[in-house]
């Protein structure tokens, strides 16, 4: 039997013209993007929790109705992350319209989330609470909170344009299954960190 058509060695590949390790280069570019914002959120999640315990913290969060609107934007960014999945397993297996559909989808509740939060941003800010002062005590929580919850409504800002221009240039052909799945892993990263971000800010913060 020939071995003409055989698979390459790993020593063959290391050697140029492969990738040893399996992984294309756009999602290893994003993977090495997720560690390094991942550094940059705990950095400022670590701070966050020093300087909670250093002051005397304010609780200034009802549960009704500040933790249930929040959690109400934790539901819709959760739900979005679910419909990402559903759009990466339609592109791996070239559904082109169901993967533009769940994109779409994921997109409205990235919108929505941005709405609800600066909903929230502008009550917040009519009672008083900037990045520099705060009617609920220490000024550092209002500069602590925006600089946390802002930081990551960016992220989801620029995220939802990111799916926009994938969704589009995936269903006339210009993008493939890699590029749906690398601006998943985006997305996911998204929602982890606010999945960190909600109970250190808010339930936390929440009058007993």
């Amino acid at each position: 039997m020939s071995d003409a058509h055989a698979e390459p060695t790993a020593e063959a590949t290391w050697q140029g013209g492969g990738s040893p390790f399996a992984v294309g280069h756009k999602k290893l570019g994003m993977w090495l993007f997720i560690v390094s914002d991942a550094l940059t959120f705990g950095a400022l999640l670590m701070a966050y929790s020093y300087l909670r315990v250093a002051n005397d913290w304010p609780t200034p969060f009802d549960f009704y109705p500040a933790i249930i609107f929040s959690s109400v934007m934790t539901l819709v960014l959760l739900s979005s992350s679910l419909t990402m999945v559903f759009g990466v397993s339609c592109a791996s297996k070239g559904d082109r319209a169901g993967t533009k559909k769940w994109i779409w989808a994921t997109i409205l509740g990235g919108l929505l989330f941005v709405v609800l939060h600066s909903y929230e941003w502008n009550h917040l800010i009519h009672e008083g609470l900037t990045p520099f002062s705060s009617p609920y005590g220490t000024p550092l929580f209002g500069a602590t909170f925006f600089t946390l919850t802002g930081l990551h409504m960016t992220h989801v800002a620029i995220g939802v344009v990111y799916l926009a221009v994938i969704a589009n240039g995936f269903g006339r052909g210009k993008y493939d299954a890699e590029d749906v799945e690398v601006v998943g892993l985006y997305w996911h990263f998204v929602d982890l960190v606010w999945m960190f971000i909600f109970p250190m800010v808010y339930l936390l913060s929440t009058k007993v």
